[in-house]
Order: C-alpha cells, then sequence, then structure tokens
C-alpha cells in the first residue's frame, strides 16, 4: 500500500542535465494536466531558472538551456506553485530543494 506522494530520495548530474530519483513512485510517475511544471534548475551562478522536466522510467530529468553545468534543482518552492506530479496511485510529489545556496 503506498501511503505517501513521491519523495525526493537523489540525484545524478548527466552533463547538462539532472536526474532526480524519488521514493513512493508507486507504480510510476505522471503528470496531471500535460507537461511538467513548478521546476527551476541553477548552475554555479547559483541563480535559478525555470526548467523544463521530464518523466523518464520513474525518475524526472531536469534542464534549462540557460543551465550548462547545473548543479541543483528546486520543485514547487514557491509561495504560487501549483505543481503536477504525482505517482499514478494519485498522491502528489511533495516540494524539495537540493541547494543550500
Amino acid at each position: 500500500m503506498i501511503y505517501s506522494g513521491p519523495l525526493y530520495k537523489s540525484m545524478n548530474i548527466e552533463g547538462q542535465k539532472i536526474r532526480i530519483h524519488f521514493d513512493h513512485v508507486g507504480s510510476g510517475l505522471m503528470a496531471k494536466g500535460g507537461e511538467l511544471t513548478d521546476f527551476e534548475i541553477a548552475g554555479s551562478d547559483k541563480y535559478f531558472y525555470p526548467a523544463q522536466a521530464k518523466i523518464e522510467d520513474n525518475s524526472v530529468i531536469v534542464s534549462s538551456e540557460k543551465v550548462k553545468e547545473p548543479l541543483a534543482v528546486r520543485f514547487a518552492f514557491t509561495n504560487t506553485a501549483e505543481p503536477n506530479l504525482f505517482n499514478k496511485e494519485g498522491l502528489p510529489a511533495s516540494p524539495f530543494r537540493m541547494d543550500n545556496f
């Protein structure tokens, strides 16, 4: 029985992208209502830019043309965020940040 939505577990930098791994993915990840929203990515300048994100297997790949050497990702980290990342059981992913800038 899945009792939680996806929770940030770890990340891997893969060139100009960051792959995010989650606990509690259940039978998989999904985006409700279209493309994933509310992801931001930063490089060594420590400035977060809106990012493109896509689900691949049970992870999320995050990137931006403005960040060539990514270091960190934030998800749903604003007061007005309306994130749409869920597990297939219908439970929402929790907001997270992986920086300590």
